[in-house]
């Protein structure tokens, strides 16, 4: 039994679990093993989507022996099903396992369905406009929960959705200044517009739903970005959210999917470590500024002044984006392989990966602690005195 708390419960399609999100991490960050742990104690627990072959041998090897853009797509297809199945068998049952899906990429669909199919709780989109969601999974029992960065996105997702006959089970509020990884804005310069702040998108909202005749417990609202303490916790919900989102905090802990390499760049960045750019995809991303992205940026201008229009193939043949900067020659975008580098980075390879981090300081500094301890400390402000770690990692 997860220790007592002050807080509602938040409430998504009738199951009443702590008011925490864990946000999804790709490429592999938060796989079955992470998002299973967080369910078991109770939350969400969230699995990414994209590309989780790289924690199963067996598929990578089929993958070798057979680099075709099918042979990826399937195998990644394959392992999102094992990784459902793994989460829920490790969940006991509690909580819920939501799956991660960006609508950036290009197989975002089949992902979805893939959701559906293996018996997945929730899915959970961003990086996009989820305006086709209801009809992707038109006749699942699934939740949906969109992630959206202002009050006119969630107005715009709220009055298209009512048309279709569906309201999101709820929706997640990410504040582009403080998360990690791809952002919710379209410009570097835009992260700070006061659009963005919790507490103004919050008193907005109360507008909004009153004309569309709904209620916070219709579409309860889950902020993200920043909640680094039981403090931020405990302000936001008395704010009026239903529950918060949290992720790098989850990416350290002992029950995360990467490699220990990675959790210790991200426990171990200073403020001025991590920096912000724009990403392949177009996004602006927020990552610790370790050798391969320091060398990156200091030659950005020149590689976008070389080869930015340029259209090359996919290095990876995976396509995995709908656009993307390096193979379509987009010159505003970014220009290098996401997966190839997110890739290394889950198997820890320091001198080449992407490490993607939020801004805020870390709950437990940066010392590495369970999935219980983080929920325990978010939600009653309990640090319990520290114990040998128990988990135990291996990336196949």
């Amino acid at each position: 039994m997860f220790p007592n708390h002050s807080f509602a419960p938040l409430q998504i399609r009738g199951r009443r679990l702590l008011p925490v999100v864990q946000g999804g991490m790709g490429v592999g960050i938060s796989a079955h093993r992470l998002a299973g742990s967080v369910a078991r104690e109770g939350a969400v627990g969230t699995i990414a989507s994209i590309d989780l072959r790289h924690h199963h041998a067996d598929l990578l090897e089929e993958c070798r022996a057979n680099p075709g853009h099918d042979t990826l797509a399937n195998a990644n297809l394959t392992a999102l099903g094992r990784e459902i199945e793994a989460a829920r068998k490790l969940s006991d049952g509690n909580g819920m396992i939501a799956v991660n899906v960006m609508k950036a990429v290009a197989a975002h669909a089949d992902y979805v369905r893939s959701a559906c199919e293996n018996g997945a709780d929730a899915i959970v989109m961003g990086a996009g406009l989820p305006l086709d969601l209801p009809e992707l999974t038109q006749g699942c029992d699934i939740a949906l929960i969109p992630i959206l960065s202002d009050a006119r996105g969630v107005a715009l997702i709220l009055k298209k959705w009512i048309k279709k006959g569906r309201l999101p089970d709820a929706i997640v509020i990410e504040h582009p200044a403080h998360a990690g990884g791809h952002l919710g804005v379209t410009s570097i310069e835009d992260m700070g517009n006061e659009r963005f702040e919790f507490d103004r998108i919050l008193a907005e909202l109360e507008e909004v739903y009153k004309t569309l005749g709904i209620t916070r417990a219709d579409v309860p609202l889950i902020v993200a970005g920043g909640i680094n303490s039981h403090e931020a916790v405990r302000k936001w919900l008395q704010a009026g959210a239903s529950g918060v989102q949290v992720g790098t905090p989850f990416a350290v802990t002992e029950e995360g999917d990467a490699h220990p390499n990675f959790k210790r760049v991200l426990a171990d960045a200073k403020p001025e470590d991590i920096v912000e750019f724009v990403s392949v995809t177009g996004l602006p991303a927020r990552a610790v500024k370790t050798p391969w992205l320091e060398r990156y940026l200091r030659n950005e201008a020149r590689v976008r002044a070389k080869i930015g229009s340029i259209k090359v193939a996919c290095p990876t043949t995976l396509e995995c984006l709908t656009a993307c900067g390096l193979r379509d020659g987009i010159e505003k975008f970014g220009h290098f392989c996401i997966d190839t580098r997110l890739a290394a980075a889950l198997r820890g390879d320091v001198a080449n990966g992407l490490f993607f981090r939020g801004r805020e300081s870390l709950p437990f500094g940066n010392a590495i602690r369970s999935v219980r301890d983080l929920l325990e400390l978010l939600l009653t402000g309990v640090t319990r005195p520290a114990v040998a770690c128990r988990a135990a990692f291996a990336l196949t």
